[in-house]
């Protein structure tokens, strides 16, 4: 800077300068050195103490200086710099020689509300920027009270604002924003004191702003969720009905204004329907939540990556659920399928496609796609203003972000005209739409049911989808609650943790000796804790029983030489924790559990079963076969030596029955040749460690000696003869606790990548067990193989092979855990 500044500048150069970077290159007002260079600039444009309160440009400057203190506390929320008292900036002002600037500089580095107050001073009665300063005074005031909690800090906000609204002419265009920033500012007092009179006068100013403002206007959609806030609070403090039904009309406006943000509309959508469901059991719930629903299809259906799908996922937990119940309350088990279907595993949609609606679009008719795009970040961004007018806004600027605001309803108007011209190409006919459930209930699988169980804090319900019906079954579980099944999974992790069997840290694995990843489990010592065996009793007795008697489901004898029917468990919150497979009771005089009644399987959604009902294929005869690698000594990970004799024994097996196979052992095998390998073969086996992501699902890996199997990395590889995945590692269907209903674990992966069926674990497996299981699991699948190979058997095999190893395990709570990790997940 000294460069910059020498003996040649002018006065006005330096001013001029200086004025640019208070302001900051990026139009940042943040930072004291902007603070510091405005009042520099102040001294070199020549005003001083001595100047008339005519100056208008000094009041002008005065008010821009108060904006920046005023962001400044608000981007940094350090408290000095409200204080009103001296402060070490004061003290670096250069002041002239006679000090003459003195309290013109205690005052302009103390606060914002001062320059405010100094600007008004200066300002003469009738100019029109007079308004708009004490517009900012108001917002000033507010935004220190949300900082100080001071209630004297409000209260000076509301007379501020209310001077402003009274010296406002009628029909200005600015009166409707003055009246709603005094009616926030009422309701803001309204909750520290609770008077009736304050929020009152704010539904007034709040209802006279809405009359003078377009319905179509931008904010008017953020205008109704604050008057049906403000109407619900009277409600609260006075329990007048004919508030609550204003409070329910605003908050329906709200959802379905003609413009507005999306997520503005989603706030009012949500609001509108738990405003029913606490006070008013009335059917238009159904209208609400379809409408809140939408809502969150459309907005994360925007979005363009996984993570950022991820992150809107984190902005909207339980809204599905809390749906789907009301829906099933209700009886609209149609609209409750619907819903669960359209708002859980989003994630998992978007790793099945690894491309969004949009990407595939774009490859259809990129112009159309890029149009959407545009349109859909307008909407976005239109009501990002909080409605603060400043003095340095022109007439002409301020004319034109109203005429901005009127031109929303034209932006949403073209939204909706280029959804159709999407949903009219073929094959986009559900562009952006959910499948409804004459879709859903059209290809089922007639080996057995798919059952979804949804779960809020009011109810629990299971639906029961079966070939040849029209709308889901329901079931009602009054005995079952998430308050249940959120104590069983505490129970089943403590007990996990109590037996090393669970990683704290889901991208690291847990040094121990024989271990995929933990050390082994003692087989065969009879225990004395009963926990394991409560929840598996629990879960049999109020959910998992009740639905199979609702089915007609009757035991089937092992000897019989009948095959159990199939089932696939599509669980929501914490029961995708929970192992229903092994639901049963295993001590006592009456021993029974689901083994006796059906094989298990699971999947993250119902269309991940339809579609392969849908678009039923055989395995390609030259792709039919199996790839098997054994990574038993990574670096960094416990070693499991088991993986190499398993490998082994699998591959001979194989070879005996004529099956086609491949093997690799550590180092034989790099990360490329894998994924090369993976087209060859329908199936793969993959004994080593796993690591799950759960912030970023493409980053889950299988660890090699030679690198690190992204998932990422296999879905972009399309894996077009994708059969059957074993993976034989340690908790690779476990999804995240924060996120449960989004299927983010390594087998829900495979299944996107390609893989019809996948074999998974739920947590760490003892290596002698996971040889066992392994064996015996391919044992049956190449007895059932006359020709080639394929997995259209695996959930039998699978199943069979749990239950030889129960055979040789006594009922102890160790040798429960030891073979219910092992799952089934896909077709």
């Amino acid at each position: 800077m000294a460069c910059l500044f020498n003996s040649t500048n002018t006065p006005e150069v330096e001013r001029q300068y200086l004025t640019f970077l208070g302001a900051g290159a990026d139009g940042e007002r943040s930072t004291a050195a902007g603070d510091q260079v405005q009042w520099k600039a102040e001294k070199n444009a020549g005003n001083d103490v001595s100047a008339p309160k005519s100056n208008t440009n000094l009041a002008t400057r005065l008010s821009n200086l108060g904006g920046w203190f005023q962001s400044r506390v608000q981007n940094t929320e350090e408290k000095h710099d409200l204080a009103e008292d001296s402060s070490p900036r004061e003290r670096e002002v250069e002041l002239a020689p006679d000090g003459r600037a003195l309290d013109l500089a205690g005052t302009l580095f103390s606060t914002p509300e001062s320059q405010y107050h100094k600007a008004i001073e200066l300002t003469p009665e009738g100019d029109p920027r007079l308004l708009d300063y004490l517009t900012n005074l108001g917002i000033s005031f507010a935004s220190r009270f949300e900082q100080t909690g001071e209630l004297s800090d409000i209260t000076e906000a509301i007379l501020v604002h209310q001077k402003a609204v009274k010296l406002t002419p009628p029909g200005h265009v600015d009166a409707p924003t003055r009246l709603n920033n005094l009616a926030m500012s009422l309701s803001c007092r309204f909750e520290q004191t609770n008077e009736l009179s304050d929020i009152c006068e704010a539904i007034s100013a709040l209802q006279k702003a809405m009359e003078l403002s377009s319905h179509e206007h931008v904010d008017m959609s953020s205008r109704h969720n604050n008057l049906g806030q403000l109407f619900y609070y009277r409600f609260i403090l006075a329990g007048d009905e004919g508030d609550l039904e204003q409070t329910v009309s605003n908050y329906a406006s709200a959802a379905n204004c003609p413009a507005g943000s999306p997520r503005v509309k989603l706030d009012g959508a949500r609001r509108w329907a738990d405003t029913l469901l606490q006070h008013h059991q009335s059917p238009d719930i159904i209208i609400a939540f379809d409408k809140a629903l939408s809502l969150v299809a459309l907005i994360i259906g925007l979005e363009q990556t996984v993570q950022s799908r991820y992150t809107q996922l984190e902005e909207i937990p339980g809204l599905t659920l809390e749906a789907a119940a009301a829906a099933c309350a209700f009886n609209r088990t149609d609209k409750a399928l619907e819903w669960l279907e359209q708002g859980r595993c989003l994630v998992w949609t978007q790793l099945n496609n690894l491309r969004t609606p949009l990407d595939l679009l774009y490859t259809h008719d990129a112009a159309l796609a890029k149009r959407i795009t545009d349109t859909a970040k307008q909407l976005e961004t239109a009501g990002s203003s909080r409605g603060q007018l400043h003095a340095s806004m022109s007439l002409g600027e301020k004319i034109s972000l109203e005429d901005k605001s009127r031109a929303h309803l034209d932006i949403a108007q073209q939204w909706d005209g280029l959804l159709k011209l999407a949903r009219a190409i073929p094959g986009f006919e559900s562009f952006l739409m959910p499948s409804p459930c004459s879709a859903l209930m059209h290809h089922l699988p007639e080996s057995g049911p798919i059952i979804v169980i949804n779960m809020n804090e009011n109810r629990c319900d299971a639906l029961a989808l079966l070939a040849g019906l029209e709308e889901p079954l329901h079931i009602p579980l009054p005995n079952f609650s998430i308050r249940t099944a959120s104590t069983f999974c505490a129970i089943l992790d403590s007990q996990l943790r109590s037996h090393n069997l669970r990683v704290r840290d889901m991208g690291a694995i847990t040094p121990n000796d024989g271990e995929r990843g933990i050390r082994p489990v003692p087989i065969g010592k009879r225990g004395d804790d009963h926990p394991v065996h409560l929840v598996l009793r629990g879960m049999w007795e109020d959910l998992v029983k009740p639905i199979l008697d609702a089915l007609g489901f009757s035991p089937v004898a092992p000897c019989s030489g009948v095959l159990p029917p199939r089932l696939w468990w599509c669980p929501t919150g914490p029961l995708s924790f929970l192992p229903l497979h092994a639901a049963g009771i295993y001590r006592g005089l009456k021993r029974e559990s689901i083994s006796d009644y059906v094989v298990s399987s699971y999947t993250p959604t119902v269309t991940a079963i339809s579609n392969q009902v849908k678009n039923a294929r055989s395995v390609d005869a030259k792709a039919s076969g199996l790839l098997l690698t054994s990574q038993p000594s990574v670096a960094g990970a416990s070693p499991i030596p088991g993986t190499t004799s398993e490998v082994r024994s699998i591959f001979k097996r194989a070879e005996e029955n004529g099956v086609r196979a491949l093997k690799y052992e550590g180092d034989e095998l790099t990360v490329d040749v894998c994924l090369e390998r993976m087209h060859d073969f329908s199936s793969i086996h993959l004994a080593c460690h796993g690591s799950q992501n759960a912030t970023e699902p493409l980053r889950s890996r299988f660890l090699f000696h030679r690198g690190s199997l992204e998932l990422g990395r296999i879905i972009q590889s399309n894996i077009e003869n994708g059969d059957l995945a074993f993976l034989s590692a340690c908790e690779t269907s476990t999804g995240q606790e924060k996120l449960s209903d989004e299927a983010v674990h390594l087998a829900a992966g495979m299944l996107a990548a390609g893989y019809r069926r996948v074999v998974g674990t739920m947590w760490s497996i003892g290596d002698d067990a996971a040889q066992s299981v392994a064996i015996m699991f391919y044992n049956y699948l190449f007895a059932q193989s006359d020709t080639g190979f394929d997995g259209a058997m695996s959930a039998y095999a699978l199943h069979h092979a749990t239950q030889q190893l129960r055979l040789t395990l006594d009922d102890s709570e160790n040798s429960l855990l030891t073979w219910m990790p092992f799952v089934h997940f896909g077709y």
